[in-house]
């Protein structure tokens, strides 16, 4: 009995350590990486590393907006753009920061994607849903400006 009990542990140790080192290749870790924090975080880590801002004011009721979180945000390829060139930021436009931030860039409609220089100035912005294709070719003008 004893040695069951044995083997059962180190077996259970085994399985626990090779899944612990599997990659995590799910698509949604390969999406956009949205900064936490305050707003004036982002301010300063935009300046800091020189890159434009990338917010999505949302509302929690908002259909088109949890689309796009659901399908355009996770996408590989927009992550992969997106991470390299902005410093993306997402608030819910009816709690905390972002009640304020929707209030001082007009925000007159879900999801309103703006691209903000690092002293807060509005490059552009965009509403409504994105597929994944559409928001890589809005993240390239800005970036090719």
């Amino acid at each position: 009995m004893k040695k069951l009990i044995v083997l059962s542990l180190a077996v259970f140790a085994v399985s626990a350590t090779l899944l612990s080192n599997t990659p995590k290749t799910n698509e949604k870790n390969q999406g956009i990486q949205f900064e936490k924090g305050s707003w004036h975080e982002v301010l300063e880590l935009a300046q800091k590393e020189n890159k434009p801002i990338f917010l999505d004011i949302y509302a929690s009721w908002c259909g088109p907006c949890k689309k796009i979180k659901a399908n355009t945000f996770p996408n590989a390829d927009v992550g992969a753009y997106f991470n390299e060139h902005f410093i993306s930021y997402a608030l819910d436009a009816e709690k905390g920061e972002g009640i304020m931030l929707a209030r001082k860039y007009k925000v007159s409609g879900y999801p309103t994607l703006l691209f903000i220089d690092g002293k807060g100035k509005v490059i552009a912005r965009t509403m409504g849903y994105h597929n994944a294709e559409e928001l890589l070719d809005v993240g390239r003008q800005i970036i090719e400006r």
